[in-house]
């Protein structure tokens, strides 16, 4: 109950302090409103220019006409606005220190010889896919040797739980939200044990999503029980210029040699332990073997970014098998670089797929480039089948997701809703052989904003228990068809049309 209390009063002081210097600001242009007019043309002069800069920089199309349509409907604030919240708000300095990181960590990864090679005469679309991985994410591809699909959150937990209670030498966990309840204090029980007994313990989480989730000050209390902890973008209760990017993605490594990856995170709707948007289905991925120090590697680029400490040139264990099952790359992405590595691994899916295109996500607010390519596979007689949510977790971003259904059904595309609730798992399978599993949901804040990971997979065996997973959860769906949308109220598919213009800066 105190943990509750302290969560919710941290919570509420930080909108309060927000709420304050909003009032105070407010009460100042009123003090000041004599000098009205310089204001005002200060501020609209603020917001031409700002409209000339995102007319000539690097962003997404839909993202710019997002953002100026906001900024002429509100002239005398939409520049200030733009200033505080756009994009990725970060100094130059900080954004070299973890551009610097990453090519470190590209040099350790990649210094091992290049296993793409070995499909360059097997199939050539694995292997421009797994050359672009290597030479602009800068992640290798490795051979398989063991990897297993978790449908849901619970059988990830288990999993997640039986493989801890085994590491000897080190757990890193990275993860989004973590949330005090059945799933995380059981975790929580044995980090403490292994910590206890000498085993190197660290956990990263992102400040901004476990804002309503976890106590003030919550690393002290993880450093005090041995745990060593680092939170990214701790959150400032300020009214200025900040970083707009999170850390979602979700690891965990264990000696080196097993990985996790997926769209759970360390908190108890995950499980189904509790009910926030009906039945709650989720997807992950267990990896054993050399393609995990990719994992390893990913979770040390951000710990020493916030730790301001040096890259361990030997934090990587490599582990290879016997076993032959495919090729794996996990990859991550990174919204400081300039280069949309998801949204160009799914685009690259899409357009390769020749008879099957099988996608899960829980937001689909996509652009026209990536909406083109799935009109267009589908168009091509590839069938192309999505499974979004029946019911939302936020009443402003489902609408926008259903405001794309009517372009893609009137061009061959299936879409289910998840009737039983809430599908949060982000997996794609392509004819079968190709797949990928992570954390990037198809909407802008993952696809540009967010640091994101994910694994890449060709001819691994656990594809099939993708395929059938996607099956199982369209047995259970309800397909939305043309009529379906001609039943929607007039109301909501206003709603949908406004929501929509916005959607980029959701």
């Amino acid at each position: 109950m105190k943990q509750n209390q302290a969560k919710a009063y941290k919570t509420t002081l930080f909108i309060l302090i927000m709420a304050v210097q909003l009032i105070l600001l407010i009460g100042f242009i009123i003090r000041f409103n004599r000098y009205f007019s310089v204001f005002y043309g200060f501020n609209v002069a603020l917001s031409v220019a700002c409209v000339f800069w995102i007319l000539n920089n690097k962003s997404n199309p839909s993202y710019k006409i997002a953002w100026i349509i906001l900024i002429m409907l509100f002239p005398v604030f939409g520049g200030l606005f733009y200033l505080f919240f756009s994009g990725n708000r970060t100094s130059r300095k900080t954004a070299a220190q973890i551009l610097s990181i990453s090519k470190v960590c590209s040099e350790i990864l990649c210094t091992d010889g290049n296993r793409s090679e070995e499909l360059k005469h097997g199939n050539q679309d694995a292997f421009n896919q797994s050359s672009y991985l290597r030479n602009f994410a800068g992640y290798p591809l490795y051979r398989n040797f063991h990897a297993q699909y978790l449908a849901n959150g619970e059988a990830k937990f288990e999993k997640l739980k039986e493989e801890l209670t085994k590491a000897e030498q080190s757990i890193y966990l990275e993860y989004f939200i973590i949330e005090e309840g059945l799933m995380w204090n059981s975790i929580l029980d044995i980090l403490t044990e292994k910590a206890a007994l000498g085993v190197d313990v660290r956990i990263i989480y992102d400040a901004a999503g476990c804002l309503e989730t976890l106590p003030l000050n919550y690393s002290r209390y993880l450093e005090a029980k041995g745990i060593k902890c680092s939170v990214f973008n701790p959150m400032v209760p300020l009214l200025s210029p900040r970083l707009n990017n999170r850390d979602h993605r979700k690891i965990a490594v264990i000696d080196g040699h097993t990985g996790f990856v997926g769209g759970i995170n360390l908190a108890d709707e995950y499980i189904n332990h509790i009910e926030k948007h009906g039945h709650w289905k989720d997807a992950a991925l267990m990896m054993k073997g050399e393609a995990v120090r990719s994992l390893t590697v990913m979770f040390f680029s951000m710990w020493s970014y916030l730790r301001n400490e040096p890259i361990d040139q030997d934090c990587a264990i490599i582990t290879d098998g016997d076993t032959f099952d495919g090729y794996l790359c996990p990859f991550a992405d990174s919204p400081l670089d300039g280069e949309p590595v998801s949204q160009n691994v799914y685009l690259n899916l899409i357009n390769k797929a020749e008879r099957s295109v099988y996608i899960t996500t829980p937001y689909l607010i996509i652009d026209h480039e990536m909406v083109n390519a799935l009109c267009n596979a589908a168009k091509c007689g590839v069938d192309v089948r999505i499974i979004t949510p029946h019911q939302g977790d936020k009443w402003y971003v489902h609408p926008v997701s259903q405001s794309y259904y009517s372009a893609l059904i009137e061009s061959g595309v299936k879409i289910y809703e998840y009737e039983p609730g809430f599908i949060h798992s982000k997996t794609f399978v392509v004819d079968g052989c190709f797949g990928v599993v992570g954390t990037i949901n198809m909407d802008y804040r993952s696809l540009y904003l967010h640091f994101e990971c994910g694994v890449w997979m060709y001819q691994c065996s656990c594809l099939a228990d993708m395929v059938k997973d996607f099956e199982d959860i369209i047995a259970v769906g309800v397909e939305i068809t043309k009529e379906d949308l001609k039943h929607f109220p007039l109301r909501k598919r206003v709603l949908m049309s406004l929501l929509r213009l916005f959607s980029p800066l959701m």
